[in-house]
């Protein structure tokens, strides 16, 4: 629905922004809240010609340190427009926040939707064309790890090595301190956190990692192609393998039984497996892939604590639980760290 009035917005104020710092697009602009984009606010403007490019800013009220970085993503799109990696066109930046109460930018509407279910897939993806769908989305996480940081002006994103150390210093710190109001504490957190610290693999590279690589985080063509990788904010510098088996999870072998949820987006007919794409990968990259399990376990149990502190806010009254399945998300929680143990007794 087009609006005159949209949450997060001081509209007058944005338009003479753009106005002023931004060719080709002529307000007064149509304003359409679209979803998703996690609770970053985010709308399509059309003007008055019928151009239309999105604009992204943070969720209001206080956030937490480094989190809904909207210069962070302007920095990755900027730097990722000219590679292999299908990321929007960007428009305009806006640092100051005087103009609406937050940074924000624009960029260019790239046509193509998220999927976030199976249902979403079916309905969008042919079943002919779901393979097409699955090697454009690995190959386009490939090409991200190819690049050398350095080469594309984002090696001052973070730190290049201790990737794995610091996010388990990190997660275990957020489990720890949500036990209390979650009321759930599991000894496997412990006892895989300790196996982790005891195995931590030799990091032999340093690549920009997206951090939520899905397909919930792409827009998909209707060729069935990645046309466009969104959600940039938590992306760092750190270990590409971890990316890797974060994407990699949701996907099966055959015969295979999901054990966190059967409702992913690739969970259909006509999906390669795992193990193909993790081939796929290693042959575009050439990374070698024998510590695999070790990644797509830790990045099980991270999951895990990122839904327990969330689970933990929603326990403690801090966050609307109407119409939640707390049950669920309990559910979910340990379901993550058996997959994980599962995982450990084979490495």
């Amino acid at each position: 629905m087009s609006r005159r009035t949209v949450k997060g917005y001081d509209i007058s104020a944005v338009e003479k922004w753009i106005h002023r710092h931004v060719a080709g697009l002529t307000p007064p602009f149509e304003w359409t809240q679209l979803q998703g984009g996690h609770s970053n606010l985010t709308c399509l403007i059309t003007d008055q010609k019928g151009t239309r490019a999105v604009i992204r800013r943070p969720p209001e009220g206080q956030l937490l340190r480094g989190a809904h970085d909207m210069g962070r993503e302007w920095a990755l799109i900027s730097a990722l427009e000219s590679t292999a990696v299908p990321v929007p066109t960007p428009i305009g930046f806006c640092d100051d926040e005087a103009v609406t109460g937050a940074k924000f930018y624009l960029m260019d509407e790239v046509q193509g939707r998220p999927l976030y279910s199976a249902s979403d897939t079916l309905d969008w993806v042919p079943q002919h064309k779901r393979e097409i769908l699955a090697y454009s989305f690995i190959d386009a996480l490939a090409d991200l790890h190819s690049l050398n940081p350095e080469e594309i002006g984002l090696d001052g994103l973070g730190r290049a090595d201790g990737y794995l150390a610091r996010q388990l210093k990190t997660w275990y710190g957020s489990w720890t301190s949500s036990v209390s109001a979650s009321k759930l504490d599991d000894p496997k957190a412990h006892i895989l956190r300790e196996f982790f610290l005891d195995n931590i693999p030799e990091q032999t590279s340093s690549r920009v990692v997206h951090g939520d690589y899905g397909l919930h985080n792409c827009l998909i063509g209707e060729d069935s192609k990645i046309a466009a990788v969104l959600d940039w904010e938590i992306s760092t510098l750190g270990d590409p393998l971890a990316d890797l088996a974060y994407a990699l999870n949701p996907w099966t072998e055959p015969g295979e039984p999901l054990l966190v949820a059967d409702d992913h987006a690739n969970n259909v007919p006509g999906m390669p497996s795992r193990t193909v794409l993790a081939q796929r990968y290693a042959s575009r990259t050439g990374q070698n892939l024998d510590d695999l399990n070790y990644y797509r376990a830790f990045s099980l149990w991270k999951s895990a604590a990122i839904m327990q502190g969330v689970y933990a806010r929603y326990m403690a009254g801090q966050k609307g639980a109407e119409g939640v399945d707390l049950g669920s998300w309990h559910s979910r929680i340990t379901g993550c760290l058996k997959e994980a143990e599962a995982i450990v007794a084979t490495h």
